[in-house]
């Protein structure tokens, strides 16, 4: 049965899509069977992951939100045998006006993702940076939210906005979703405000806040450039490690 984690965050440069890629890689490499679903028109994910966003002529995330294509056919592999994913481009920026006379436009990634005929462990989606169409719509197909906080001056800043619109899609539109967890990111040992920012968000948050914390690393920064996640690009990283140990962390979790 398919877990679906949907990684969000309105506010951009947080960590969100390496967050989405990293994640789902280390959950393939401990041999569940995962999908990456790319619902950011900037398409960070699929270039991540080493597919041409920009020459990318094929089908992809948007098509099948329209339903010109079925989900199923927008599918690729990637480097990793149990890591899949759909891509996405810019095609997806005029999505939410197309949809604006939709009736039920707010459950429509639900409804497709009902029609895989794939079985999957793991569904992980990478939101926009914003609380709009898309991500609204993730939201309402996921089972947990993973939010990516950096370790910065404003990392609280606008938090308190996407959690309340956690409660509301709760209250009207998915009652099952959760919290899966407050993901620090960005951290450097160095820094003292970066240890200032933990203890509050901890102290704030509690045991909403994973253990597991995402480090400042130089080869994580890299790896997108070279279409790899970073257990694919340098296992040995520090970045590397972190991401194994969320995905064990939320394994964990599972049972």
């Amino acid at each position: 049965m398919n877990k679906i984690i949907c990684i969000a965050n309105q506010k951009g440069g947080v960590g969100k899509t390496t967050t989405a890629i990293n994640l789902s890689a280390s959950l393939a490499a401990a041999n569940k069977k995962t999908l990456l679903i790319d619902a950011d028109s900037q398409g960070n994910s699929t270039s991540g992951l080493g597919i041409d966003r920009v020459r990318y002529d094929k089908a992809n995330f948007y098509h099948a939100m329209i339903g010109q294509v079925t989900l199923d056919s927008v599918i690729v592999q990637t480097a990793l045998p149990s890591l899949e994913m759909i891509p996405s481009n810019q095609d997806l920026i005029g999505l939410e006006v197309e949809f604006v006379h939709l009736e039920d436009r707010e459950v429509r990634l639900r409804q497709i993702l009902k029609s895989l005929d794939r079985a999957y462990d793991f569904i992980v989606i990478d939101c926009p940076p914003s609380l709009g169409f898309m991500t609204v719509n993730a939201l309402v197909a996921a089972d947990s939210l993973i939010v990516p906080l950096q370790c910065e001056y404003f990392a609280m800043e606008g938090l308190g906005y996407l959690l309340n619109t956690v409660k509301l899609v709760k209250a009207n539109l998915n009652p099952e979703l959760a919290l899966g967890g407050i993901l620090l990111t960005m951290f450097d040992v160095r820094n003292s405000l970066s240890h200032r920012v933990m203890e509050d968000v901890r102290k704030h948050l509690g045991n909403k806040v994973f253990k597991t914390i995402i480090p400042r690393n130089v080869r994580l920064s890299e790896s997108p450039s070279h279409g790899l996640p970073i257990i694919l690009y340098d296992i040995k990283s520090r970045g590397a490690v972190a991401y194994m140990e969320l995905a064990r962390e939320i394994l964990q979790g599972e049972r």
